[in-house]
């Protein structure tokens, strides 16, 4: 009886050094795991180790962009998969508060934004334009289409159609529009059945809006006659696509003029009776331009991030996952500029991130007289 007492103390004692030195063991593993180190990308240069070590000592990434933090939650989460000891902050904004918000920033603030990513893409070119954001060589920049990159500061990133977008349940087949002039036939022919049933943007409140209103008008003769049609329909004006979307979803409009396609392509696949086409006379294509902060506080951190959306692996996460277009022609996917290229051949009109687009409305009484313009165009009643 004693011995097996002895024994069983004995046993007991082991159990409890085995499971002791377990619990040590799991202790310490906890005290000392931490996330993996980030690894220099297969074929970038053996020197982009440094960035990566000063961007993980940064530990942070903040970016204020116009894109829905739901549909960049798949980057971020890749992203920091590859960089696990960067937190990252994302600032879903609208383009007007961006782009006024990081000015404020660059007069009041020590700092500003790490990365801008906005579809305003004349205003992303002002600002590049006029030093304020940092130049960047990226190694992924011989990848992207040259009218795609500016003086490597500012950074295209997307290749998303602009569309037209109707309500199927209640627009007859005979009724959807294929062309701008077409959508100016049926506002004028139709205008009682379409009388407060026309969605598009309040061009004074929405940078993409105006940017996108200027460039129609360069692509066609018919911009104007369109503006005064939607004009006598009694046009409602909105500051966002989600807006347009979601007019048209609820059928408080038959048809949408100008929404981002990506958006239309997601939320197409939430709600069957919401429809949408790409013009057949031309359809204006945008990027979401990245900028990296004049004053960055984590700028290491930054060069990461748009050397990842621009890479290979960020634009199929970008295509198929986020469901933006890619810029690349290398991404084998439906949402890619080369598929979007194929399809729609000749219409297709990519804005170009250059000399043309600075120019034309950079000088602020251009702005100021197309506003007008607009204004009174937008005014007028049958």
């Amino acid at each position: 009886m004693r011995v097996e007492t002895v024994r069983f103390r004995l046993c007991a004692s082991l159990l409890c050094f085995v499971l002791g030195t377990l619990c040590v063991q799991a202790t310490a593993q906890e005290v000392i795991r931490f996330p993996a180190k980030g690894q220099v990308p297969q074929g970038y240069p053996a020197q982009y180790a440094a960035i990566i070590a000063a961007a993980e000592r940064e530990g942070q990434l903040v970016i204020q962009s116009t894109t829905d933090i739901g549909v960049a939650a798949p980057l971020i989460d890749d992203f920091q998969a590859l960089y696990p000891r960067i937190d990252v902050q994302y600032q879903d904004m609208n383009s007007n508060d961006l782009y006024g918000g990081y000015l404020g920033d660059l007069l009041a603030s020590p700092t500003t934004a790490d990365v801008l990513w906005s579809s305003a893409m004349d205003l992303q070119l002002q600002l590049a334009n006029a030093g304020q954001a940092q130049p960047y060589d990226s190694p992924e920049i011989a990848a992207i289409p040259q009218w795609a990159v500016w003086k490597n500061v500012a950074f295209g990133t997307t290749f998303e159609p602009i569309v037209m977008v109707y309500n199927k349940r209640l627009l007859a087949p005979d009724e959807v529009p294929h062309t701008h002039a077409d959508l100016t036939r049926l506002l004028t022919e139709k205008r009682d059945r379409f009388a407060g049933k026309v969605v598009t943007y309040n061009i004074e409140r929405s940078a993409l809006g105006f940017l996108l209103a200027t460039q129609d008008e360069q692509a066609s003769a018919e911009f104007w006659p369109l503006i005064r049609a939607m004009s006598g329909a009694g046009a409602h004006l909105v500051p966002t696509t989600e807006a347009i979307l979601t007019r048209v979803a609820k059928a408080e409009a038959l048809i949408g003029y100008n929404a981002i396609g990506s958006y239309a392509f997601i939320e197409s696949k939430k709600d069957p009776e919401l429809g949408y086409l790409y013009p057949r006379d031309h359809t204006l294509v945008i990027t979401r331009v990245m900028l990296i902060g004049k004053k960055a506080s984590n700028p290491n951190a930054a060069k990461l991030w748009v050397d990842y959306v621009l890479s290979k692996r960020g634009q199929t996460i970008l295509a198929n996952r986020a469901n933006l277009f890619s810029v690349r022609t290398d991404v084998d996917s439906a949402n890619s500029a080369a598929a979007l290229t194929k399809m729609l051949g000749q219409s297709v009109r990519p804005i170009s991130l250059g000399p043309d687009l600075l120019a034309a409305f950079s000088d602020p009484t251009k702005r100021l007289a197309f506003l007008r313009q607009w204004q009174q165009a937008m005014a007028m009643k049958p």
